[in-house]
């Protein structure tokens, strides 16, 4: 359901206050990408916090990622209508564009809203621990578990020492030896996360930091950690939705790598040897059966 079908069909359990912003919206939704949360509240004449309950009330984590779900709902309807005007029979290759294209668009909105859920300086914070621990666990299962092997690896190859799990099941075993000085990270975009709370509480148990990067809907896993970081993504379409959480997810990895990046001591150098030697070993594996 796009966000101004949902706006729709919530208006008449809204109370009065609710359904002034919710008109508003309605009636103004191609012009809302121009307006800040203080700037409708002004317009509609209510508070501005109102404004970002509302938001919240909706299931959405805030004004931006409310106003970037209605962004992306007008272009989509927009684009609908374009076809629809031509006849309805778009050829494959323009019906192809326009899924890319809307792709596309619901990556970037959800890049975006994730960028600005999450403070510049927790992730500093989070890069500081990573950068500095004895060792960092990385734990996620499916497409997170695919996100977390990148990660360690690329941690790796600053020097960090990393282990990976993608069974809930294992990370006991795996946490055994974990100390104050080492981080666990959990990736979770699933409907609960609470396999992962052993986890969880085992690396708080032996000192060390939790950090969490969750789906936004899913928040429970977030209030356990000491960094939690939250991914930001809605679409109509489930596939979508889905893809578009990966992207940005995977997106607010690559920045927490750059951050370690710039923090661990002689970070370039050590990539360099770090990813020359599979090369190194592959050529002298060549050159032996020569």
């Amino acid at each position: 359901m796009s966000a101004l079908a949902h706006l729709q069909a919530e208006r008449s359990r809204m109370s009065a206050t609710d359904r002034k912003i919710a008109d508003f919206i309605l009636d103004n939704a191609p012009l809302l990408r121009d307006y800040s949360s203080q700037q409708l509240a002004d317009v509609v004449k209510v508070s501005q916090s109102s404004v970002v309950k509302f938001a919240q009330r909706l299931g959405f984590d805030g004004y931006p990622d409310l106003k970037l779900s209605v962004n992306e709902a007008v272009t989509r309807a927009a684009a609908e209508s374009e076809a629809s005007a031509g006849g309805g029979h778009a050829p494959a290759a323009d019906a192809e564009a326009t899924g890319a294209e809307a792709l596309w668009s619901a990556k970037a909105a959800a890049e975006l809203s994730t960028r600005q859920r999450n403070d510049a300086d927790m992730l500093d914070t989070i890069a500081i621990w990573l950068a500095g621990a004895g060792r960092v666990y990385l734990a996620g299962s499916g497409v997170d578990g695919d996100a977390a092997g990148i990660f360690a690896d690329r941690l790796g190859l600053l020097g960090c020492r990393c282990t990976t799990c993608r069974q809930p099941g294992k990370i006991l075993g795996k946490l055994a030896s974990a100390t104050e000085n080492d981080v666990l990270v959990v990736i979770d975009g699933g409907l609960t996360g609470r396999e992962w709370l052993p986890a969880c509480r085992e690396i708080r148990s032996r000192g060390g930091r939790l950090v969490t990067i969750t789906w936004g809907r899913r928040r429970w896993l977030a209030g356990m950690a000491d960094g939690p970081l939250v991914v930001v993504a809605h679409a109509p379409e489930p596939h979508v939705e889905e893809l578009a959480y990966e992207a940005a997810m995977r997106h607010l990895l690559d920045s927490l790598f750059l951050r370690v990046f710039t923090l661990r001591p002689k970070a370039a150098e050590t990539f360099a040897v770090h990813r020359r030697r599979p090369r190194d070993a592959a050529a002298a594996a060549s050159r032996q059966r020569l």
